[in-house]
């Protein structure tokens, strides 16, 4: 089977969640017989798997659909995670929406993260196949290693002596990601460091956000920025809480790395964690701040029940030797179905 993959503008996205998974549906794939091909001049494959939605995507898709190819859309954003990000994201979210819903329209199949994306998808009225499909994590990467937890401390310039519990987060710099509230946290936790991984050109997010991350935090509270390989995977096995306050998301691949890392998770309270998540099983949840403020603390502070192995084992149903396969019996059913020009 061969496997024409599209990512529109691969550099601009390589920071984003849409890059990140990119990356990981290339490692799942060689665990596969598939031939994956990223030629976007290519015409030798047998259906095309689109991951993007602006103008070079439609071209593809339509193209794709001239040569009868049969069509993937793997679906990364919905509405709802479009909302409370970058400027003015809100004041055109509805057309987004519409437009959004048109591309996903011209799939033969569709794929997405969660049953609770796909649920959203359903809302809006698409009616072919949606199969949801982890994006999956390399959990082999995240396994424990104390090189790069000191690289992790010598990046933060942490001495030996500081003993402060260290609570990380991961993610863009929008107001969606719960950024507020894991700012306010800091600040009703002095003794606790608190640091943010993750960057957002500042002249794209609104004022409030912005003003935070230049100067409205408190001294225990750091923006690191956009950083990948040891130091990052060091800092979720190294730390002591991985705090995720998202209030939306399709998934939530650092979740998932978080998990991979053997480390404690505490997330919002929300949907798409609904039936893969337990609170007080395998992660904990907060609905409210104030819920995060006392689950936070009793989680650093040994009250509660330490359910890192459980949280663990959800990532390895979820490694990416497995999403291969996944996907591979996805394209073979994408590949059964009557093209849509045929309906």
């Amino acid at each position: 089977m061969k496997v024409l993959q599209y990512f529109e503008n691969p550099g601009l996205i390589s920071r984003s969640g849409i890059g990140h998974a990119q990356r990981l549906q290339q490692e799942e794939l060689s665990y596969t017989d598939v031939v994956l091909d990223t030629n976007p001049f290519s015409k030798d494959y047998d259906l095309i798997d689109v991951n993007t939605y602006g103008p070079k995507s439609a071209a593809m898709v339509a193209k794709a659909r001239l040569q009868s190819k049969t069509i993937v859309y793997h679906a990364h954003s919905t509405y709802e995670d479009f909302r409370n990000s970058f400027i003015g994201s809100n004041l055109i979210a509805k057309p987004f929406k519409k437009y959004l819903v048109n591309a996903y329209k011209q799939a033969d199949l569709i794929i997405t993260p969660t049953p609770y994306a796909k649920s959203l998808l359903r809302g809006y009225g698409l009616t072919q196949p949606i199969i949801p499909i982890s994006n999956g994590v390399k959990v082999a990467s995240y396994r424990k290693n104390q090189a790069k937890i000191t690289k992790f401390r010598q990046f933060l310039n942490l001495e030996p002596e500081d003993t402060r519990k260290i609570i990380i987060s991961v993610g863009l710099y929008f107001e969606r990601k719960g950024i507020a509230d894991f700012v306010e946290l800091a600040r009703r936790n002095p003794d606790y460091l608190f640091v943010w991984f993750g960057y957002t050109d500042l002249r794209i997010i609104p004022r409030k956000i912005r003003n935070i991350i230049r100067n409205d935090h408190p001294e225990n509270c750091l923006f690191a920025g956009y950083i990948t390989g040891d130091v990052l995977q060091g800092a979720y096995s190294g730390a002591d809480l991985f705090l995720y306050p998202s209030f939306e998301e399709t998934e939530g691949i650092v979740v998932l790395e978080a998990l991979a890392s053997s480390q404690k998770v505490l997330v919002r309270d929300i949907p798409v964690y609904a039936d893969w998540l337990k609170d007080g099983v395998n992660c904990y949840k907060a609905k409210n701040l104030d819920d995060f403020g006392d689950k936070l603390h009793r989680i650093l502070s040994g009250q509660v029940k330490d359910v890192s192995k459980a949280g663990h084992r959800v990532a390895l149903a979820r490694d990416i030797s497995k999403i291969g396969q996944e996907l591979r019996n996805a394209y073979e059913q994408a590949l059964t179905l009557p093209s849509k020009e045929s309906k």
